[in-house]
C-alpha cells in the first residue's frame, strides 16, 4: 500500500508539474488527412497568432480564429462550417483528428511545422494540364458516374484550377504535375478533396478521394470544346401549380412566407442552400454583397436553408454563425433540419420539377412569376465562368427591375 501511494504521488506530481502553456508556433505549417493507409491529403496553414491561423488553397485564404486550449489539447473550429480539429503535440509538430458530427466525418490528422510545400515532386513535369478536360467520375461505392470539367492552368510543376459539375464546382483546388503524375487537393473546412492521376499524352487516369470513406475512378480526356448541360434549364416550374409558395420561420420564430410585405411588388431571389455547402457559401458571399449594393432598388432576397444539424436549435445556430461571418442582411429560414435530403426538400417545395442541387436560385418577377430557375454554382475559382455569371445574374434583375 505504501508502495502505492509513493506510485500514486509521483504520478500526481508530473501531472501537475505538465505545462499546458504551449501555444501553436506561429509559421507555415502542413496539414495532412489521413485518405487511407498509404495516401494523405495535404493543405497548407500559416499560423498568424496562438489564436489564429490561415488555410490556403491556390487563391484562397480562409482566417481561422477560434482556436482554444485546453489541458493538452487543442481545438481549431473552422469558421463556417460545423468541423474542427481536436489535436494534440507531438514531437514532429501536431496530430489528432478532423471531426465533422453533422457530416459524419472523423478523419485522421497530422501537421508538420516549417513546411511551405504542398507536395514533394523527384521529377520534371513530361506533361502540361493547362485547358480544358472532359471527365468522367466512377464512384467506387455503385452510385451513379457523372460528369466533369476539368479547368486547369499550369505554370512549370505548380498546377491550379478545379473540376466543374453540372451542380457546382469544386472549389479551390492546387497542385504539381509530378513526372507525369497529377495531384491535386483541397481543404477548406467541408470539402477534403484529393485527386490523384497519370497523364500521358492528351489522357489522363485516375481516383478521387473524398475524405477517407469515398472515392471515385476519374478518366479524362482533352476537350476544349466540352460543354456541361445549361444550368437554366435543368430545374423546371411545375405548371400544375400558379405560383411559387413558402411558410417556414426565421431564427425569431417568425414564420415568413412570399406574401409578406417585404417582398410585394419586387423581384425576388429565392436561395435553396445549406449552411454546410461550401458552393453555397460562395453564392451568399456573391448574394450578400449584391443586396446591399442593390436593396434600395427594389429587390429582395431571401434563403432557404436544408440543413443537416440534428436539432431545429443548432440549424439555427449554423445559420446565425453564417449570416454573422458573411453579414448577410436577407432573412435566411430554416426549411428543413436532420437531413440535406433532396427529395425531401422537394416535398416542401413541389412546384419545382425536382430538387436537383444546393444551391438552386429561383427568380420571381414583381408579379411573383417565376422567370428563370438556376441550378448549382460556379463560385470565384472558375474564373472566367464566375465573370460571366456575375455579369449574367446583374443584368437578368436589372431587366426585370425596369418591367
Amino acid at each position: 500500500m505504501k508502495y502505492f501511494l509513493i506510485i500514486l504521488s509521483a504520478f500526481t506530481m508530473m501531472s501537475c508539474n505538465k505545462d499546458f502553456s504551449k501555444k501553436i508556433p506561429q509559421g507555415h505549417w502542413l496539414g495532412q488527412l489521413q485518405v487511407n493507409e498509404n495516401l494523405k491529403l495535404p493543405f497548407n496553414f500559416e499560423v498568424t497568432s496562438d489564436r489564429s491561423l490561415k488555410i490556403t488553397n491556390a487563391d484562397e485564404v480562409i482566417l481561422v480564429d477560434d482556436i482554444t486550449y485546453k489541458n493538452d489539447s487543442i481545438f481549431i473550429k473552422m469558421p463556417v462550417f460545423d468541423g474542427y480539429f481536436a489535436v494534440k503535440f507531438t514531437d514532429e509538430g501536431m496530430a489528432g483528428r478532423f471531426i465533422d458530427n453533422t457530416m459524419n466525418k472523423n478523419i485522421p490528422f497530422e501537421a508538420l511545422p516549417n513546411s511551405k510545400k504542398r507536395f514533394v515532386t523527384e521529377r520534371k513535369p513530361s506533361a502540361d494540364v493547362s485547358g480544358n478536360w472532359e471527365v468522367l467520375f466512377s464512384p467506387k461505392s455503385g452510385d451513379d458516374s457523372f460528369v466533369a470539367k476539368g479547368v486547369f492552368q499550369q505554370t512549370g510543376e505548380k498546377v491550379t484550377g478545379t473540376f466543374r459539375t453540372k451542380t457546382g464546382d469544386y472549389r479551390y483546388l492546387e497542385g504539381v504535375v509530378d513526372g507525369d503524375q497529377l495531384k491535386l487537393s483541397t481543404f477548406d473546412g467541408a470539402h477534403a478533396y484529393l485527386f490523384v492521376a497519370t497523364v500521358k499524352d492528351s489522357v489522363m487516369n485516375g481516383v478521387f478521394y473524398s475524405g477517407n470513406t469515398w472515392e471515385a475512378a476519374m478518366d479524362a480526356k482533352r476537350n476544349e470544346n466540352f460543354k456541361l448541360p445549361d444550368a437554366n434549364t435543368m430545374t423546371t416550374f411545375n405548371s400544375s401549380y400558379e405560383r411559387f409558395e413558402f411558410a417556414f420561420p426565421d431564427e425569431n420564430g417568425k414564420v415568413v412566407s412570399l406574401n409578406d410585405a417585404r417582398f410585394k411588388d419586387k423581384v425576388v431571389v429565392v436561395q435553396l442552400m445549406g449552411t454546410w455547402c461550401p458552393n453555397c457559401l460562395d453564392e451568399s458571399t456573391y448574394f450578400s454583397e449584391f443586396y446591399k449594393n442593390n436593396a434600395d432598388k427594389g429587390v429582395e432576397f431571401v434563403a432557404l436553408a436544408f440543413e443537416n444539424a440534428k436539432t431545429e436549435a443548432s440549424a439555427f445556430a449554423g445559420i446565425k454563425r453564417l449570416k454573422d461571418r458573411l453579414g448577410i442582411e436577407y432573412p435566411v429560414l430554416l426549411a428543413q433540419h436532420g437531413s440535406s435530403d433532396k427529395l425531401e426538400a422537394h416535398k416542401k417545395l413541389p412546384m419545382l420539377s425536382e430538387v436537383l442541387s444546393y444551391p438552386t436560385t429561383v427568380f420571381l418577377d414583381k408579379t411573383g412569376e417565376v422567370r428563370k430557375i438556376h441550378t448549382g454554382f460556379n463560385g470565384p475559382a472558375t474564373g472566367e465562368k464566375y465573370v460571366a455569371f456575375k455579369k449574367e445574374f446583374s443584368s437578368f434583375i436589372d431587366m426585370l427591375l425596369a418591367e
